[in-house]
């Protein structure tokens, strides 16, 4: 199945109208700030327009949110009137879907959409976390926040990335506070095939496809 990489870090799908995205982990500067780590409270607010701008480039029939979609199961309750009322409007113009994650195994029924633990596309299976057995189907998941360090010009630079090895992609988080997990940490052990695996790493202008060999330890 075709699949359009975007550099907002979501995934297109052209053959079924789907754009997917994970981790968006909304509300998480108002979490850490109740537990005194302050950060501008901006982030609900920086992650939603990204999301907004490539619903409405890809104009998706569907729409899938691959778990995490919330910080914590109090997020829903934190956001701002407008921050909210962004959510609802981006959710109402098409089929919604939101997985569960483990950050918010409860979706609140108040939000447009349908919540389930995983979501059959064509032959691929959408979950938050990646595993079990593929046989026939793909899977898209996230969960694990990849990234990768790319060297170039004397130094290291982090970058979120897609990885995929053509049968699981574990797509980079969404979300404006998220970080990254590197591609070369044990987390990913036996979830990509790291001989055919390919790290499609985010730069600022494009998206670099690089194998695991290429980006070294």
């Amino acid at each position: 199945m075709e699949a359009v990489l975007d550099m907002s870090g979501g995934l297109y799908l052209p053959d079924e109208k789907t754009f997917v995205v994970s981790d968006m982990h909304l509300e998480k500067g108002t979490s850490w700030a109740r537990r005194g780590i302050f950060l501008p409270p901006y982030d609900s607010h920086k992650t939603l327009a990204a999301l907004k701008v490539a619903v409405g480039q890809y104009r998706p029939q569907t729409l899938v949110f691959l778990g995490d979609s919330f910080h914590d199961a109090g997020g829903h309750g934190r956001l701002d009137a407008h921050v909210l009322n962004n959510l609802t409007t981006i959710c109402t113009n098409q089929n919604t879907f939101w997985i569960t994650g483990n950050h918010d195994p409860e979706i609140p029924d108040t939000l447009p959409g349908l919540a389930c633990a995983e979501l059959g596309i064509g032959n691929l299976r959408l979950v938050h976390i990646p595993g079990g057995p593929l046989q026939k189907s793909g899977e898209i998941s996230g969960h694990l926040h990849p990234a990768a360090s790319v060297l170039g010009r004397g130094r290291s630079v982090k970058r979120r990335c897609f990885i995929t090895d053509g049968l699981r992609m574990i797509l980079p988080a969404f979300g404006s506070y998220t970080g990254g997990l590197n591609i070369n940490e044990a987390a990913f052990s036996g979830l990509i095939d790291r001989k055919t695996a390919v790290a499609h790493v985010i730069g600022e202008r494009q998206i670099y496809s690089l194998t695991l060999p290429a980006l070294g330890r």
